[in-house]
């Protein structure tokens, strides 16, 4: 049997945006996103659709953050959203493995989300020389494979809401 080829993609890692600080009696997966957050985000959502940007899926982390970051996206979105509990957690291959689709975003956090970029460029753990910010996006192409892809730009959110 020959092994499946995956066909080039595009994926977009988001950073969750400014969330409440820790602390208090929320637990960690609770904590929403800061009214700053909020706002911020939304500026950058506006950079993404004039860069037009799209999702055929989206695909986020089931904590508060990550469901409010994902909410805020939804104008980008022509397909589905799923939440999808290995967004929550240090990346490996059974997520990259279940990545389908031509333009899909993942929403996550730190730092996993580098980890994932990592993962997905230089084919192995670990930090790569890019850090993602709060509400920053990577926007990635490539086969869905360790290693199969490269990194097409590093958007951070202070450029996107520029650009909005």
């Amino acid at each position: 049997m020959q092994p499946r080829i995956k066909r080039t993609m595009e994926v977009f890692l988001v950073r969750h945006a400014i969330a409440v600080e820790r602390g208090g009696e929320l637990a960690d997966e609770a904590r929403p996103l800061a009214p700053e957050g909020m706002a911020k985000f939304s500026r950058v959502v506006r950079g993404l659709r004039r860069l037009s940007i799209r999702f055929d899926t989206l695909r986020h982390s089931p904590w508060t953050r990550a469901v409010e970051t994902a909410d805020l996206l939804m104008p980008l979105l022509d397909g589905e959203s799923i939440v999808d509990a290995r967004l929550a957690g240090a990346p490996g291959k059974d997520l990259i493995d279940s990545l389908s689709g031509k333009q899909v975003a993942l929403v996550g956090h730190e730092p996993w989300m580098s980890e994932l970029i990592a993962l997905l460029t230089q084919g192995k753990k670990g930090k790569p020389s890019c850090e993602m910010r709060k509400g920053g996006v990577a926007w990635l192409r490539g086969a869905p494979t360790i290693g199969g892809m490269h990194l097409v730009a590093l958007l951070p959110p202070k450029v996107l809401r520029r650009i909005g």
